[in-house]
């Protein structure tokens, strides 16, 4: 079965509601009968969120270490050290409210504000431990209360609104649309709550511990050496900006290095601007994408066949790639699907396959294999007649779908009247990209390659045999594509009861030929007798963009970014081929 997910519900939520209602129907499976899940995301949602928790928590521990270390102050380190846990977690609050959850984008939009929200705290604590520092060396005249409220308020305001200008940066990002606008706002979101609650804790709670956190005078107890531990952690020594034991090491490498910017000041400019240009061309060879790649821990294997494939042989090819995958050392569980599935969600033809390759842990994977390499040998390994591959994340290729109706990470949409003319169109634009570097498959729909059996009624003939259209149709139908006729009933189950030829007498169309058709006399006439059965091709499926018909190509691509591959591409086929009056082409894809 699959499990559909209404639009805007949390995913990990209703997986976990799937799952329970899973364990509930489970003790009353017949013997034998066991449901296996082919394909669960929670499993990528929650390592993905762990694995920012992790980056966040180290984040936390690297930017508190920094501040103790430069500060070289336990008191006033105190103040942004507390204040960046606390921003984050009220940050949840608005969160919450606003309906924000936690995902990857949102946890870091709080992950890259990290280093920001802190400032306004360092700011305040740094201008507070100078004003100090120059009273305890001036012979501490006056109060040194009111000389560190007085250093709190000469930088409070200007630490609030900097703080808020930060935040402000983020808000044309929610004039995104779209995918992209539900893809960036929560990270926005974040950003934007943290920075703004940063800035409220500026003018409230860091004030407010730093007055509580601040002492001049030391401690006096015994025994003396628990007392200077003691004094140390609770009031610590106000160093001389000369004298501070890391500002002294850090003297020592930039005085040099500044001196000699400004003896040489012509010369550092221009030094500047070539460094500036050089890196010019590294610049355009920059790939472009619009999202980096995501490793999923699952493929997605979809080839691609001609139309005109029969049932039967479109399983056996099926099961015998089923088969292939799984003999992988790499792959846990293989599940694929051809055409589509019972929901008005998947209109796939039979061409179309899906197959879900779950992945084992990377710890049970052959030493040195990558990602990469290993789609790299399925790749070859799954070489058909007929048949172009395709590898794509689940994730992602749901949101390429969404997004532009291509299954693949580029795709070309031929536009135009005539399907015959787009699928020589199609073939033309495969020819003319294939051997561009980059391109691991090529496949332009054949839009017009489908096989269809016409059985054309011959009027004359059955008015001779007296035999109405509507009577030959009936036979047609109950014979070829079967009719139900009754309905059995088992208790409380209910099951149609369907009667047509068995397959052995209408799997050739001269077998059809000999399906009896019955006169109005009782006499047997075969079907040939009656109507004209031939072989006709036409489009599997018709598709139709903005008012006119199409055709897709998709290519795969591999080790090359989308970006500098379109450009190509489309340098390609400008040179090879050439677009009839009425026809257009629409390049998709995430670049």
């Amino acid at each position: 079965g699959i499990v559909v997910m209404r639009s805007g519900e949390n995913a990990l939520s209703v997986i976990e509601r799937v799952k329970t209602k899973i364990e509930e129907i489970r003790g009353s499976l017949p013997e034998g009968v066991e449901l296996v899940p082919t394909y669960d995301r929670s499993g990528l949602i929650t390592e993905s969120i762990a694995t920012l928790k992790r980056e966040l928590i180290a984040a936390l521990i690297v930017v508190s270490l920094v501040i103790l270390l430069f500060l070289w102050h336990i008191p006033s380190a105190i103040v942004p050290i507390v204040t960046i846990p606390v921003a984050v977690l009220l940050a949840f609050i608005p969160m919450y409210l606003l309906g924000v959850t936690s995902n990857i984008m949102s946890i870091a939009g709080i992950a890259i504000s990290i280093g920001v929200l802190v400032d306004g705290a360092i700011v305040e604590v740094e201008n507070a431990y100078k004003k100090l520092e120059l009273w305890h060396h001036g012979g501490r005249k006056g109060d040194f209360h009111a000389i560190r409220l007085a250093a709190l308020q000469e930088v409070g305001p200007a630490v609030f609104f900097s703080l808020l200008v930060v935040a402000v940066a983020f808000l044309p990002i929610f004039t995104l649309v779209d995918q992209e606008g539900r893809l960036f706002k929560p990270l926005a979101y974040t950003k934007n709550l943290t920075m703004g609650i940063a800035a409220l804790l500026a003018i409230t709670l860091d004030p407010a511990m730093r007055m509580l956190f601040t002492r001049m005078d030391p401690f006096s107890f015994r025994p003396r050496f628990l007392a200077r531990m003691w004094n140390a952690v609770a009031v610590g020594t106000y160093y001389p900006e000369e004298k501070h034991p890391i500002s002294r090491l850090l003297f020592t490498v930039y005085e040099p290095v500044c001196r000699a910017v400004l003896r040489w000041r012509k010369t550092t400019i221009a030094f500047a601007i070539a460094l500036v240009v050089t890196t010019v061309p590294v610049y355009l060879r920059l790939g472009r994408e619009f999202m980096p790649p995501l490793d999923e821990g699952t493929l997605l294997y979809m080839p691609i066949t001609f139309p005109g494939v029969s049932v039967t042989e479109m399983e056996k090819l099926l099961q015998t790639m089923d088969a292939m995958l799984k003999d992988t050392p790499e792959v846990l569980r293989v599940f694929g699907k051809a055409g589509r599935a019972e929901t008005s969600t998947d209109p796939a033809p039979l061409s179309m396959v899906e197959t879900t390759v779950l992945l084992k842990p990377r710890s049970a994977w052959r030493s040195g294999m990558t990602r990469e390499k290993l789609e790299a040998e399925l790749h070859e390994k799954l070489q058909f007649p007929g048949v172009t591959n395709a590898f794509v994340m689940p994730i992602r290729n749901r949101i390429d779908m969404l997004a532009t109706g291509i299954r693949t990470p580029v795709g070309i949409k031929v536009f135009g009247p005539d399907l015959k003319v787009i699928e020589r169109l199609g073939v033309a634009i495969e020819f003319a990209v294939r051997d561009i570097k980059g391109t691991r498959s090529v496949f332009a729909e054949r839009t017009s390659g489908g096989y269809f059996l016409d059985i054309d009624l011959d009027r004359n003939a059955l008015a001779r045999y007296g035999i109405s259209i509507r009577q030959a149709e009936s036979v047609i139908q109950t014979a070829v594509g079967g009719e139900p006729l009754t309905t059995t009933i088992e208790g409380r189950e209910r099951y149609g009861v369907a009667v047509r030829y068995p397959r052995e007498l209408r799997d050739d169309p001269a077998k059809i030929a000999r399906v009896l058709v019955a006169t109005s006399t009782g006499a047997q006439v075969p079907l040939s007798q009656v109507a004209t059965i031939t072989r006709a091709e036409g489009p599997s499926m018709i598709r139709d963009e903005n008012g006119l018909l199409a055709g897709y190509v998709f290519i795969d691509i591999a080790e090359r970014d989308i970006g500098s591959w379109v450009e190509e591409a489309k340098q390609a086929v400008a040179r090879h081929v050439t677009l009839p009056t009425g026809y257009a082409l629409q390049w998709s894809g995430q670049y």
